[in-house]
């Protein structure tokens, strides 16, 4: 296996979402969990975290702020270079308010934003929890943003988004295969103990209950590949379902096929160019590889990869965030197990990002 390579350490609060541009630039993100944030998009400039695209835009007037980001989960660069930011409106997972969850474009040649799309609150609903998107702009006047909606307390789902109108609609509304798993069927063991909502030194411990969560296109664009946190199986959908407005819910959920276990718990999810499929593995501290037959193999495994979270596939390298996410107060009897620095790292790959545009 190839090494890691650190690419940043954090000593402020922890990351989630990374992207890398085609020149290289490289954008993280830090929801607001109970950490201070003092600006929850930055980009790394110089070994430090600078707040993008400035400041104001890091500094919402409140949840319901249209103009500036509230708290932000993902970002990631789309096919055409731009950046997109998937804004939960949701600090510390509270009930969303219209004009809070939001997906911003961000011209990455004058660092401005151009685009705001906000979602009505029968697609973003107060429960939803906005965690992952993918592009495809070969589709319709200016393409398709999918997103997934990993609510914890609320219906999960993929929220689909014409870029061109800012029209938005949700599929597999509380589908099965964006459901979290019950302790019947999926306990994970993290750093070799059973991983636990239990936020209070006397609670009852609780299954984790997120949904849908990982998300990555496939090279061809056909199929929308998915996985609740709470679950070792994979999903895929047919991303021409996913658009057609025509289709049911039960035509689009007749398209949904079961890809397999893939032998661990998965945040996120990536693809290259190449065909592959790229897991992080957070029961294992590793980043696992589908092949396109559909078997697996072990692209890092390293104990540093302490709750591998976001990749990104930049030209020869996939990028990782590594967070401690289970060491959070929540999962540890409300003690926060947390160790700084976090982490980005990097390991060389002989492929290049999806690159669905015309």
């Amino acid at each position: 296996m190839p090494d890691l390579e650190l690419v940043h350490s954090f000593d402020g609060p922890m990351p989630t979402g990374v992207t890398v541009s085609r020149t290289g630039r490289v954008f993280v993100n830090y929801p607001l969990w109970g950490d201070d944030v003092p600006a929850t998009v930055t980009e790394l400039r110089d070994g430090e975290a600078v707040a993008y695209p400035d400041e104001r835009w890091n500094t919402p007037s409140g949840q319901d702020d249209a103009g500036a980001f509230v708290s932000v989960q993902s970002v990631v660069v789309d096919p055409a270079d731009r950046l997109w930011v998937l804004d939960t409106g949701s600090p510390e997972f509270r009930p969303t308010q219209p004009g809070g969850p939001k997906l911003v474009r961000v011209d990455l040649a004058t660092d401005t934003v151009a685009q705001v799309i906000t979602f009505a609150p029968d697609v973003a609903l107060p429960s939803t929890y906005l965690n992952d998107v993918r592009f495809d702009l070969r589709r319709g006047d200016a393409g398709y943003a999918f997103i997934t909606d990993s609510s914890d307390s609320g219906p999960n789902g993929v929220i689909v988004v014409d870029l061109a109108t800012g029209h938005a609609w949700r599929r597999l509304h509380d589908h099965p295969s964006t459901k979290a798993l019950g302790w019947q069927d999926f306990r994970p063991l993290v750093e070799g103990r059973p991983l636990v909502q239990a936020p209070e030194p006397d609670a009852e411990a609780q299954p984790v209950a997120m949904g849908a969560d990982g998300i990555a296109i496939s090279a061809d664009g056909s199929r929308l590949y998915y996985c609740p946190l709470a679950s070792r199986r994979l999903w895929s959908v047919s991303v021409d379902a996913l658009v057609d407005r025509d289709l049911d819910d039960d035509a689009v959920a007749a398209t949904v096929v079961d890809e397999g276990d893939k032998g661990t718990g998965s945040d996120g999810l990536e693809t290259d160019d190449a065909g592959r499929l790229y897991l992080t593995a957070y029961e294992q501290d590793a980043v696992l590889r589908r092949l396109p037959d559909g078997s697996f193999e072990t692209l890092a495994h390293d104990p540093r990869l302490l709750w591998p979270d976001t990749m990104s596939v930049a030209d020869g390298w996939l990028y990782v965030t590594a967070n401690q996410l289970h060491r959070q107060a929540t999962y540890q009897r409300g003690e926060d197990l947390r160790e700084k620095p976090y982490a980005l790292f990097r390991v060389p790959i002989d492929a290049g990002p999806v690159r669905l545009v015309r």
